[in-house]
Order: C-alpha cells, then sequence, then structure tokens
C-alpha cells in the first residue's frame, strides 16, 4: 500500500510538474506556438511520460475543468455533511470550487486568453463542464437511499446550480468583485429558490396506453 500510494504521488506531481511548464509556455508563447515536444523539453520529461498523462496538449490547457469537476465529486462522494438537503450539498461544492478559481484567478485569467487568441483551441472559457451534470446529479441522489438518479427535479437542480456557478465565474474572472464569496452566495440562492427541499424517491407512474 505504501509502495503505491508513493508511486501514485510521484505521479501526481510529474503531471502537475508538466501542466505548470506546458501552462508557462503557452502564456509565453501562445498555445499555437508550443509543441508537446516543447512541453516535454520544459518539464524534462519524455514524451511517453506526457501521454501516460494526456491525450494532446489540449488536454493540458483543460486541466482545471478536471480539476474543478473532481472537487465537486469528491465532494458529494465524502465531503458533503450528512444529512444535508441537496441544495446544502450543491451550495457547498460550489463554494469548494469557487475557494479554488480564487486562488488561481491570475492563471485562469492568462489561460482563458491563451485560448481566446488560439486557432485552434474550441475553449472559451474554464468551468465546470456541461457534460459532467449527469454524473453530479447520479452522486447526489446516491446520498439518498432509494432516490432516482435521473429524477428531473435533481437534474434541473444540479443544472441551475452548475449554471449559476458559471454566471458566478464570468462576473469573478474581470476581477471587479469587492467580495466574491458573498456574490456567489447571491447567486446560489437566487439558483435554488425554487426547491424547497430535498427530493424523496418517487414512486413509479403507470401510464395508461
Amino acid at each position: 500500500m505504501g509502495i503505491t500510494s508513493l508511486r501514485d504521488r510521484k505521479r501526481e506531481q510529474s503531471r502537475i510538474a508538466t501542466v505548470r511548464a506546458a501552462w508557462q509556455l503557452f502564456i509565453e508563447r501562445g498555445y499555437d506556438n508550443v509543441t508537446v515536444g516543447d512541453i516535454c523539453a520544459k518539464a524534462e520529461i519524455a514524451p511517453r511520460t506526457f501521454h501516460r498523462y494526456f491525450a494532446s496538449k489540449e488536454d493540458v490547457v483543460a486541466e482545471p475543468v478536471r480539476q474543478m469537476t473532481t472537487i465537486v465529486t469528491e465532494y458529494l462522494s465524502a465531503g458533503a455533511p450528512d444529512g444535508a438537503d441537496d441544495r446544502a450539498v450543491m451550495r457547498g461544492a460550489m463554494i469548494r470550487v469557487a475557494e479554488f478559481v480564487v486562488e488561481r484567478r491570475e492563471l485562469l485569467v492568462a489561460l482563458r486568453t491563451v485560448a481566446q487568441q488560439s486557432a485552434h483551441l474550441q475553449v472559451s472559457a474554464v468551468v465546470v463542464r456541461t457534460d459532467s451534470d449527469p454524473n453530479i446529479a447520479a452522486l447526489l441522489a446516491a446520498r439518498t437511499p432509494g432516490a432516482d438518479p435521473g429524477d428531473w427535479r435533481r437534474r434541473l437542480l444540479v443544472g441551475c446550480v452548475t449554471q449559476a456557478f458559471r454566471i458566478w465565474y464570468e462576473d469573478f474572472l474581470p476581477g471587479d468583485l469587492p467580495d466574491p464569496m458573498s456574490h456567489l452566495t447571491e447567486i446560489m440562492d437566487a439558483a435554488v429558490t425554487g426547491f424547497s427541499g430535498p427530493l424523496k424517491p418517487q414512486p413509479p407512474t403507470d401510464v395508461a396506453l
């Protein structure tokens, strides 16, 4: 167990170092002017090592998205308080992600600029991805025995909260918010106003043909 953990830690440290090297090059030269070979040289790794972590250099730009999504899924899986309702859990997850964003604002602004200036990147924003919403809804449902992960109300809650976070993100990045976390709370309150409590397992509905 100890050996495995040590190897995992070293692998993660190497991945982080590779990401930092790539981001520095992207910011200095522009994404389109950096090759995987450049990243490997900067990070002092072999190309095969790079491809253990990433399929392409575009994946390196999207690394903050992966990290944000991981924060949410880990919070829903193990970090949220027992007994908290769905609204409180989603709010708590978004607060964790917002703290991550606030600590890395300068880097995220730089990476957005890199992405927008690239002729090849389709990334216009770095934020929790919409295609992660079904997984988030499933993890949220797993906290309630017998809950249906496909319940439209739970999926709607997830969609509203993650979209609210994206709006906060767009407001936050320019750096004009005097109190970013209070602004997040205000937006989250507005997003969950229509949800009066935790979702309960619903009996199947018989549809007469």
